[in-house]
């Protein structure tokens, strides 16, 4: 049996029944997350180590929810194994394909799609429509008639033809998208790269890199149209702090772009070099051609001189060129696109941190035109003030002078900003309250989905008047733009004390246990019914003992869960001593003096059993037996209590 009807038996076997639904977008690098859902995806490839080492995350970053996989990310993940099929129909589908296959139902266009590609080259072809325009044979196409239209080098390679075919066909709907999101930004772009060194086309590579997606975010943690992880964005002049990510800003991350690809050619020497670099890394591109002695990218394809995302790095930049410039000679028309109107804007200072509510409403524009205009902006506040220089900020065009007279206009929010870093056993009702803020104005600064959860360590930074005089009015007014974007607090009871029981501990399903307090001999008593997910760590860290405590107290064995079940019920004595009512057990061992009865009332452990408790009282089981009216085959239930008279 052939290797296609294989697949197609496996399949119909596997895959369940799905809704119909509009064929999906390239995908980015893997990985990529978009910031705002209304930004579209990008191809995605396989991915390579980044240009630069990253650094880790920076304080102030809001802690991470742990979200889980959404629809998105598998769409991402099928369009992966979608480009791998359409541009290498010949291989052999790895397991990667066909599980993505098996998660698509038989109505879903995405899998008849890469079915056909799966079996011949001309068949994904002709099911994505034949390209109409004068690049009917796309190998044959003769590049230099449009050639002296680029100020970079472009030629049709195999794998330019393929990925020109894939932009034809499965990517058409998405790719669209990209171009008119283009011409809001390269209009403003070429004069940057041509100013710092460039050619204008370069632009391109924002294209591949991000779709032109300003809050486009990768897996390696790269930010902005034009991917810098947050090392090299740095290294090249973009300021990333609490307030501002100038990675996303479209005009400065262009420059900046510029800068490192005009290095990379002077490393390199020929820009299909430095396009790769920008993708793998100068040093491993310059390592790849002193091994094969060979300054030629095409010839640096075969073998495994390069990653395999790199390979395809380049002809899909000369791919989206050609398209993106010559449309109708590669199967687009026209009227296919819908540009987005140009980037403009004037620029204003703004001397202090203001709510960008308040902005918004100085310039009578929504924030989300506000925030469109500023992307650098990571939080609900204008930054302060650097190097003595106040943040220069974008309004509509015309504008400036309308905003300039209704800044001044404002009231003066005489509001601070304190650094906190988070300690354990902290809640953040109780962090805001110290610093006499609230928590849905810390919520949103800080960009928080949560207020139940906080991670140690964590440096968030805290909203504070300036004066008691006008305290309550200000918060009041933070704590309902908060409300109106949909930040709300938890009730201080239902949050949880910061390094105790967080988030992700308990797995799927996991559920706290019950908690019953009572007071035994003038002491605090815990009865702590043990719940899914609870380990002798987190229960020890809620009540503020050890893990040697807990077992001390209830007799447990060594372990992580110390052989509890859920339901198991534990004894706690959360000052850290247990009542003289209830004395520890002393292990038994040589030279281990039994400990003197104490009359009265024993707490029963976990693992007491009467005979244990007879000898430890020096009693006998009859007599314990007759004192509680306990009866043969009784349950002793840990934490209850029974007479034990002594002599």
């Amino acid at each position: 049996m052939s290797r296609l009807p294989l697949l197609r038996l496996v399949l119909a076997l596997t895959a369940p029944p799905a809704a119909a639904e509009d064929l999906p977008m390239p995908a980015p690098p893997p990985g990529m997350k978009l910031l705002e859902e209304e930004e579209e995806a990008q191809p995605l490839e396989e991915p390579a180590p980044p240009a630069e080492p990253g650094e880790a995350e920076e304080p102030g970053e809001p802690p991470d929810e742990g979200e889980a996989p959404d629809a998105q990310s598998q769409e991402l993940e099928e369009l992966r194994a979608l480009e791998d099929a359409a541009l290498d129909p010949e291989a052999r589908p790895s397991a990667e394909v066909l599980q993505a296959l098996r998660r698509l139902g038989y109505a879903n266009p995405l899998r008849a799609r890469m079915l056909d590609v799966l079996a011949e080259e001309d068949d994904a072809a002709a099911a994505a429509g034949e390209p109409v325009g004068q690049a009917t044979d796309l190998l044959a196409f003769d590049v230099k008639r449009i050639a002296s239209g680029f100020d970079i080098p472009v030629e049709i390679q195999p794998l330019v033809a393929k990925y020109i075919r894939f932009f034809q066909g499965p990517g058409r709907k998405y790719y669209r998208r990209w171009v008119e999101r283009s011409a809001r930004y390269i209009p403003l772009m070429q004069p940057l790269l041509e100013k710092h060194g460039c050619p204008r086309d370069t632009v391109y590579l924002a294209m591949i890199e991000s779709g032109f997606s300003n809050r486009a975010y990768s897996w390696a943690h790269a930010s902005g149209p034009w991917q810098f992880i947050s090392e090299t964005g740095k290294r090249f002049g973009l300021h990333q702090d609490f307030w501002v990510d100038e990675r996303r800003d479209p005009l400065k991350a262009t420059v900046a772009a510029a800068k490192y690809l005009k290095e990379l050619h002077g490393q390199l020497g020929h820009w299909y070099l430095a396009w790769a670099g920008y993708n793998a890394g100068g040093g491993r591109i310059r390592k790849a051609v002193d091994r094969r002695r060979t300054t030629n990218f095409w010839e640096l394809l075969e073998g495994r001189a390069l990653p395999r995302e790199t390979q395809h790095y380049v002809p899909k930049l000369i791919a989206a060129a050609l398209v993106s410039k010559y449309p109708e000679v590669f199967g687009f028309s026209r009227d296919e696109f819908r540009p987005e109107p140009l980037f403009t804007y004037d620029e204003v200072k703004v001397p202090r941190p203001t709510d960008v509510a308040l902005l918004a409403e100085a310039a009578g524009v929504s924030v989300a035109t506000l925030e469109d205009l500023n992307p650098e902006l990571k939080r609900c506040y204008s930054p302060p003030p650097r190097n003595g220089e106040s943040w220069v900020m974008r309004v509509p065009r015309g504008l400036s002078a309308t905003f300039r007279a209704n800044y001044e206009k404002l009231p003066e929010e005489r509001l601070a900003f304190r650094s906190h870093v988070v300690r354990r056993g902290e809640t953040l009702s109780k962090i805001a309250a110290s610093h006499g803020s609230a928590p849905e104005a810390v919520m949103r600064l800080n960009g928080l989905k949560s207020a139940r959860y906080l991670k140690v360590n964590t440096a968030l930074m805290i909203p504070v008047a300036t004066s008691k005089e006008h305290r309550a009015e200000l918060m009041a007014g933070h704590v309902a733009r908060a409300h109106r974007e949909g930040f709300f607090a938890s009730r201080p009871k239902d949050e949880v004390p910061a390094g105790v029981l967080q988030r992700g501990r308990r797995g799927k399903g996991g559920k706290p246990g019950t908690v019953k307090v009572d007071m035994v001999a003038g002491k605090k008593r815990v009865l702590y019914g043990v719940g899914s997910g609870d380990s002798l760590w987190t229960i020890s860290q809620r009540f503020g003992v050890t893990v040697e405590e807990l077992r001390s107290w209830n007799n447990l064995p060594r372990g992580r869960r110390g052989g509890m079940k859920v339901g198991h019920q534990l004894v706690i004595w959360p000052s850290g001593k247990a009542a003289a009512a209830a004395p520890r057990p002393v292990a038994a061992g040589k030279g281990a003096a039994p400990e003197k009865p104490v009359p009265g009332r024993h707490t029963i452990q976990a693992g007491d059993t009467l005979s244990r408790i007879a000898k430890r009282y020096g009693v006998s089981v009859a007599q314990l037996r007759k004192w509680n009216g306990l009866t043969e085959g009784k349950t002793l239930l840990p934490g209850r209590s029974i007479a034990v008279k002594g002599d």
